[in-house]
């Protein structure tokens, strides 16, 4: 008997229109999609998260999505609990004999699920933030390089991320992992490849689209409701220039001026980690990102043999080029 895939991967940087193509493909396979964004699971922080739930509704069908919405701004979601959630929704999925479309940009989260990372659950050490309490962002980072080659830049964001970050490190150096651990998944993984300048000139509209819709209250309502300014520039990218902007550190065109160059180097590097994926041995078939989402839905199709391997037999005359 052929082997089934056990999960289809879409991955991609922002503003690569992954969701959408994700949700087509969910529509014809009668699949459900599991997020990999790293802030698109916090309640009210939607329109800086891009979650763009309007894509999970595909010629009126309601496609079932997971990892969005599931905890309160504020908290401090990480990995760990990551790929702890990942596996719920994954295997609740497949007791439904449904297929997990694995859908997002963070490639450690990505990452962390489809090698089974064995990870740690890492508490605060308050000893060791009151000693780095009153270091500047860049003593901070002198001091995290110490312990490892710097690749996420996003660690030095701010002041609290990157306090975090040490206080991971200095944990790994003591402790030993736990018991839990998460097998290996074999995914057949899809890259959305968007061209540079397509990808800046979308970045950039979909930039001014998101303040015209309100993007700018979203960060005042989540204020009003008790969120710190400190919380929400922990967040990084919109979250951290809109918040600055509000509290009156910075002016409009300032904020949009540093924030649209950060959503740019943002992508960079989202694409720069998935190169490394390929580096560190997984399989990526990439597909072009202005390619009409049935092309795309079909080589998808092709790749996986998804009339023979991942159909329920009630399934397999749907003809899927329409």
């Amino acid at each position: 008997m052929e082997k089934q895939t056990e999960l289809i991967t879409i991955l991609g940087p922002t503003a690569s229109g992954k969701t959408t193509f994700a949700a087509g493909l969910a529509a014809v396979l009668d699949a459900e999609i599991i997020s990999a964004d790293s802030r698109q699971v916090y309640r009210g922080m939607t329109l800086g998260t891009g979650k763009d739930l309007d894509d999970y509704v595909v010629k009126g069908k309601n496609i079932p999505y997971h990892l969005i919405d599931i905890c309160d701004p504020g908290e401090k979601y990480n990995v760990f609990e990551y790929q702890h959630d990942f596996h719920k929704a994954y295997e609740e999925i497949r007791k439904k004999g449904k297929i997990p479309i694995l859908c997002g940009g963070t490639g450690l989260y990505i990452e962390s699920v489809l090698k089974g990372y064995r990870l740690l659950d890492v508490p605060e050490n308050p000893e060791l933030r009151n000693r780095l309490k009153g270091k500047s962002l860049e003593e901070l980072g002198q001091i995290l390089s110490s312990y490892k080659k710097l690749h996420n830049k996003t660690d030095l964001d701010s002041v609290q991320r990157a306090v975090r970050a040490i206080e991971i490190e200095e944990y790994y150096l003591t402790q030993e992992p736990g018991n839990t651990q998460f097998e290996p998944i074999d995914s057949l993984i899809i890259g959305v490849d968007i061209d540079r300048e397509l990808r800046r000139e979308k970045i950039s509209k979909r930039l001014k689209s998101r303040l015209e819709e309100g993007m700018l209250d979203e960060i005042r309502n989540l204020l009003d409701s008790g969120i710190t300014p400190e919380d929400l520039i922990y967040y990084g990218l919109e979250y951290k220039f809109l918040t600055l902007h509000v509290i009156g550190k910075l002016r409009f065109d300032e904020m949009f001026s540093q924030l649209e160059i950060a959503i740019h180097q943002f992508a960079k590097r989202q694409m720069t980690w998935f190169r490394g994926m390929e580096r560190r041995g997984f399989r990526i078939h990439w597909v072009k990102a202005e390619a009409p989402n049935p092309e795309k839905i079909q080589q998808v199709i092709e790749l996986v043999g998804v009339r023979r391997a991942l159909l329920l037999p009630e399934q397999a005359d749907i003809h899927f080029k329409n």
